[in-house]
């Protein structure tokens, strides 16, 4: 309670502070006071809509956007507003950016794209929305660096196996002549190192092959002392042992989370191998995982660093659910308390109601922690104003549609109607077409049937002819026989005969 009551209105001067703090309200007063919306701050040079992307203002960010912000506008070092957004994995505020236009394939001084930069800094959410959005996995930069190269350098595990997903290719070598398993090696990430491994054509030549410095993997493990690469290029006999330990290679954490190995978890999640909120092939988290074994201390440590329990897996189950299915009650008691958005049947929208405010409604970014510190209230509140521009849009939209055609302009539903009326009326021409061939056809048929029937009537009258002569002829020879056998009957009776 003291926490809640010692918060006290800050009257920002800034434009930018307002910004970052998420005040929407002292934003919109700030520019109608006559600031410019683009104005550049002096320490960083970024323009308010840059730092909304930097702090992960959603709210702020759509307001600077409806209202006109320059989405192109660049920092020194080249960096739009989509950049930022990449840097600091706000995917929220990227999914927003994506929506309104933002060209994510603008390269920095150093030619890196948006891409690139969330490769690099481990936020495979927002290498994900950007993927989706049909951007090229395999761009390069200034130094033939593609997003695999950034993944594999700095060991991000996750975004390595989302961008071979999304069809990154992992046998491009840079300028250099390296390939992204020299940059695993290079810098001692095994997991990294194992998974491309994996996923290459051939292991033993991936292993052999030479950068431009004449050094493959192991040379470089070598000079760069990764004794743990080493020991296993050395030790293992990969191609062997590989069927059998494929998971494990491409998702430690997974396996990890599934054994309840705990030590194993927490190393990977805080020196940012993987993501915590990671996907494997059944889109499943590392929550789904633990809650299939009802592995508890794995459960409340991932959900206090921050792990989504509302996410589903390709059978659209979330943690809970799967707990519930494996009847581990007591992970289905943490994990259900914590669901949120789940809506009633027939639930309908009102203004009037907090609660329904209160419990729908992403919170942002999954990626990036939460820099803002609003209080539920204050959330609450946002949502209800983006409620409200919704409603107050679709009812401008609709004037504008009415006011459009009015006028006697023609509207993109109109034009895919009329299209849609010239195809039925093309079809129905094209059965009509054919339906008068068939009936054409049928009279041809018709008229061929009764020239048929008549040769067929010419033909019988000579042949019933034949055929009465025929049986009379077989009738009179038959009497004739009946005739000559009485006649034998008569003779052969033994009597005898008087002539008188």
């Amino acid at each position: 309670m003291t926490v809640s009551n010692s918060r006290k209105k800050i009257h920002f001067v800034s434009i930018h502070d307002a910004v970052k703090a998420g005040d929407v309200k002292q934003l919109a007063e700030i520019v109608e006071s006559g600031i410019n919306i683009n104005e550049v701050d002096v320490l960083h040079k970024f323009t308010p809509l840059q730092w909304a992307a930097h702090s992960g203002s959603l709210e702020c960010l759509h307001w600077l956007l409806w209202h006109g912000a320059d989405i192109k506008s660049v920092t020194p070092g080249g960096w739009t507003a989509a950049h930022i957004a990449a840097i600091r994995g706000q995917d929220a505020c990227m999914q927003a950016l994506i929506m309104n236009g933002a060209d994510l394939s603008t390269q920095d001084d150093r030619g890196c794209t948006p891409t690139h930069l969330a490769a690099t800094h481990g936020h495979s959410y927002t290498l994900q929305i950007m993927l989706r959005s049909g951007v090229d996995p395999n761009v390069s930069d200034k130094c033939d660096w593609k997003p695999v190269h950034y993944a594999s350098f700095h060991g991000r595990l996750g975004c390595l196996q989302l961008l071979v997903k999304w069809g990154a290719t992992l046998e491009d070598a840079d300028q250099n002549g390296n390939l992204p398993v020299h940059f695993a090696a290079m810098e001692g990430h095994l997991y990294c190192f194992k998974f491309l491994l994996s996923r290459m054509s051939s292991v033993t030549q991936a292993l052999k092959v030479f950068n431009d410095n004449g050094e493959n993997a192991m040379d470089l493990a070598q000079r760069f002392f990764k004794d743990n690469i080493l020991q296993f290029i050395q030790g293992t006999e990969f191609e062997g042992d590989n069927q059998n330990n494929q998971e494990n290679l491409a998702f430690p954490g997974h396996a990890a989370a599934y054994k309840g190995d705990l030590e194993m978890l927490k190393k990977l999640v805080e020196n940012g191998t993987i993501n915590i909120n990671e996907h494997d092939d059944n889109e499943s988290t590392l929550l789904h995982r633990a809650a299939g074994q009802g592995h508890i201390e794995c459960l409340q440590w991932l959900i206090e660093r921050g792990a989504d329990v509302n996410i589903t897996n390709k059978d659209g189950e979330t943690a809970a659910d799967t707990a519930k299915k494996f009847a581990h009650l007591s992970a289905v008691s943490l994990l259900a308390g914590l669901q949120k958005y789940e809506v009633e049947d027939h639930t309908e929208i009102d203004d009037q109601d907090m609660k329904f405010f209160e419990r729908h409604g992403v919170e942002g970014s999954t990626d990036a922690k939460n820099e803002l510190s609003q209080s539920e209230a204050e959330k609450r509140d946002a949502r209800i104003r983006a409620h409200q521009k919704v409603v107050e849009l679709r009812h401008l939209l609709e004037i504008a549609e009415s006011n459009y055609k009015h006028l006697g302009g023609i509207s993109e539903e109109d034009i895919k109607q009329k299209r849609e009326d010239q195809e039925s009326e093309r079809m129905i021409k094209e059965l009509q077409a054919q339906l008068e061939g068939e009936r054409l056809r049928r009279e041809k048929l018709e008229f061929q049937l009764d020239e048929f029937r008549a040769e067929v009537s010419h033909h019988r009258t000579p042949v019933d002819q034949i055929r009465l002569t025929s049986s009379v002829e077989d009738d009179s020879s038959d009497s004739n026989k009946d005739k000559r056998k009485v006649k034998k009957k008569v003779t052969s009776s033994g009597g005898v005969i008087l002539r008188r």
